[in-house]
């Protein structure tokens, strides 16, 4: 079906399926993928991120694009239509109300997750089936887990814009996720963003070397506070 007969179509409430987003280049992707969560987040102005979430999965860093879905609470129908849209590398975003009710997700869609090589999940929901993420080969963040699964009747949406964790992410969104969170950077931005978060790593290495060799200069804070009106 072509994207412009999925927008004439009428759809029942509650449900909706718009197009996979466009993809950003390869190149773009590899050199974010080596950028932490935080300091994506320093170059975004210290206020954007997900609250709330956990790494279910170890330390494997995760970057992708969004493919998002937006659900009844305990409900996967959609998420599993999601995953059928999605393309390697992506990331499944699911607005899940926050509800730690009943499992979103779980070993089995880990397995076919790790099948068509998808970049990860974000969930403001629960998840299952703990052991299996613990191996570590598939992100998963979540708002929490329960050993109670899902129900497989809808309704949802897929590539509209949800909220996780407190953060608005929009279809095509990079997102990058780490043991420190979870951020969006949109789509839009992403090329203009990587130059300032690389001149941010730069700055960073120059602050680590002085501090281990105990060459910090203090005027660094000092200014700082006599700007304040502090008579240091």
């Amino acid at each position: 079906m072509s994207d412009q007969n999925q927008k004439d179509l009428v759809w029942p409430a509650g449900y909706r399926i718009n197009p996979r987003h466009e993809s950003l280049p390869q190149d773009l992707l590899e050199a974010f993928g080596k950028i932490p969560v935080a300091v994506a987040g320093d170059c975004m102005g210290r206020s954007i991120g997900t609250m709330g979430l956990s790494s279910y999965h170890g330390s494997k860093i995760m970057c992708g694009q969004a493919v998002t879905v937006r659900i009844r609470p305990g409900d996967n129908l959609m998420v599993h239509k999601a995953m059928m849209m999605a393309g390697a590398g992506d990331v499944i975003v699911i607005d899940g109300g926050g509800d730690l009710t009943q499992a979103v997700i779980g070993g089995l869609i880990r397995t076919t997750a790790m099948t068509k090589k998808l970049g990860g999940f974000v969930i403001d929901g629960a998840i299952r089936d703990l052991a299996e993420w613990a191996e570590g080969e598939m992100p998963v963040f979540a708002r929490g887990h329960t050993h109670r699964g899902p129900s497989k009747e809808g309704p949802g949406e897929i590539n509209v814009p949800v909220s996780v964790g407190g953060m608005v992410v929009q279809p095509g969104d990079l997102v990058l996720g780490d043991l420190d969170g979870v951020i969006a950077i949109p789509a839009c931005d992403a090329a203009a963003l990587l130059p300032k978060t690389l001149a941010h790593l730069d700055r960073e290495a120059k602050i680590r070397e002085t501090n281990i060799k105990g060459t910090s200069d203090p005027e660094r804070f000092d200014a700082i506070l006599r700007a304040k009106g502090l008579p240091v």
